[in-house]
């Protein structure tokens, strides 16, 4: 009996997946990366799945791949050769919602947007925002810990999360954290497995944090402008200013020719950058106006204001189709550096110098007020593998923010994208440290073997 037959039978046909072709829709994430061949792919629809798949894959010494909805970045759901894929998208339960306590207790599949829904039916919200809210879920933010949006203000995932419940390698049952807002027993278990990208177990429920939502519509600007230095200028403005948006979003020009060939947008020939920003404030309207002064003061060409709840669909909508803007140019390798805010300009800058230098095409959005870039490389489609001139470019804008000071991955995570360049930021003592941590939870290396570290 082959061993996968082990795991139908725990688990039941209808719950294991072994057709060739149904497999490989289920082996890759949203990048380029070519997948392997897995054995099969698991359908989890409750912790005890999760267990007793665990439980067979280590018995097995058969690696597991877990994975949300495939909106990842950078590979990390990206199956191998002889994996079980682990999907985690069926568990779609709120298990609670506790207004009084401003908290819920979701699974891994829920999508995100969908939690900040039934929060705002109590008055309350999910502050994390990633561009990708309506497809991405819980368990994948969890996993990458994803920022988005509303970061510059409301933090990222990790800032949302009380307490997890993860299934280790060999089948137990972990809960980390609690339900209360302070508790500093022990070490921080949750924050370790928040951004492990499935490299130290499976994420089978969240207590997560809820906010208060803003009383009034918010407020919402954007900006023209003639240089990207202007546009850095302006940003640095605001955040000096204590204005506290809610989004402060940076797109370039080549991101701009992108929408404005798709959806028409009426693109300026002046103009380099746009600027999108946002105030939740309950006086939002005059912080949006303050907030527009200053890009004015800045060098700002022209400035539009939100004047209802529609515009500011409208203008923050111009940010969340920049992604889909650029997949209809050609492959993407979708990068994700973050740099001191203050070093926003010099790093925009050094990537339209690596472009022009390696004849690469790069189209660039930022999370501004927190200086999170998010350089894209688009090379042809149909391409197995970016070509030698985009990772020379690549290369070269991740060696130009370390060296500011910066990070490769601000929110996307590692994968099997970033490993290569992994060591330059991590260096050999925690690269060392890592590699025990990651033996301690996983000690057969099952778990997302490749991936992260």
């Amino acid at each position: 009996m082959r061993p996968i037959d082990a795991l139908v039978n725990s688990l039941s046909e209808a719950r294991v997946l072994t057709d060739p072709d149904v497999i490989d829709s289920y082996a890759r994430d949203r990048t380029f990366v070519e997948p392997g061949k897995p054995l099969g792919v698991v359908l989890a629809a409750s912790r005890e799945d999760v267990v007793t798949t665990l439980r067979w894959a280590t018995e097995h010494r058969v690696p597991v791949v877990p994975r949300g909805a495939g909106t990842g970045l950078a590979g990390a759901a990206t199956a191998g050769d002889g994996t079980i894929v682990l999907s985690l998208a069926r568990m779609t339960a709120i298990r609670e919602l506790s207004p009084a306590d401003e908290i819920a207790v979701v699974e891994p599949g829920v999508i995100t947007a969908d939690l900040d829904r039934a929060a705002r039916a109590h008055g309350l919200m999910y502050a994390p925002d990633p561009s990708s809210y309506e497809i991405s879920t819980i368990g994948g933010n969890l996993a990458t810990n994803a920022g988005g949006l509303r970061c510059v203000k409301y933090g990222v995932t990790r800032d949302a999360t009380l307490g997890l419940e993860v299934v280790l390698a060999d089948g137990r049952v972990l809960n980390t954290g609690r339900r209360t807002m302070k508790g500093v027993t022990g070490y921080d278990l949750t924050g370790l497995f928040v951004g492990s990208e499935g490299t130290l177990g499976v994420i089978t429920a969240a207590t997560v944090r809820l906010r208060r939502a803003p009383a009034a519509p918010p407020a919402t600007f954007a900006a023209e402008f003639g240089s990207l230095r202007e546009a850095g200028a302006a940003v640095s403005a605001i955040m000096a200013a204590g204005c506290q948006p809610s989004l402060m979003e940076l797109l370039d020009r080549a991101t701009l020719e992108a929408i404005d060939d798709w959806r028409n947008i009426g693109l300026e020939p002046a103009t380099q950058a746009m600027l999108i920003g946002q105030s939740d404030a309950t006086d939002s309207q005059d912080m949006a106006a303050r907030m527009e002064r200053l890009c004015l003061d800045n060098g700002a060409s022209f400035v539009a204001v939100s004047s209802s709840p529609q515009e500011t669909e409208e203008l923050v909508g111009l940010r969340r189709m920049a992604y889909q803007a650029k997949e209809r140019l050609g492959a993407c390798l979708v990068e994700d550096v973050c740099v001191p805010r203050s070093a926003l300009p010099e790093m925009i800058t050094a990537i339209e110098a690596a472009a022009v230098r390696h004849g690469v095409r790069i189209c660039t959005v930022a999370h501004a007020g927190d200086g999170n870039l998010h350089p894209v490389f688009i090379f042809e489609h149909g391409t197995a593998e970016p070509p030698a001139e985009v990772w020379a470019a690549a290369d070269e804008v991740f060696r130009y923010a370390l060296s500011l000071g910066g990070t490769l991955t601000g929110e996307h995570g590692v994968g099997v994208l970033k490993r290569r360049w992994l060591g330059l930021e991590s260096g050999p003592v925690a690269t060392e440290v890592q590699q025990g941590i990651k033996a301690v939870f996983d000690p057969l290396g099952i778990m997302n073997p490749g991936k992260a570290i």
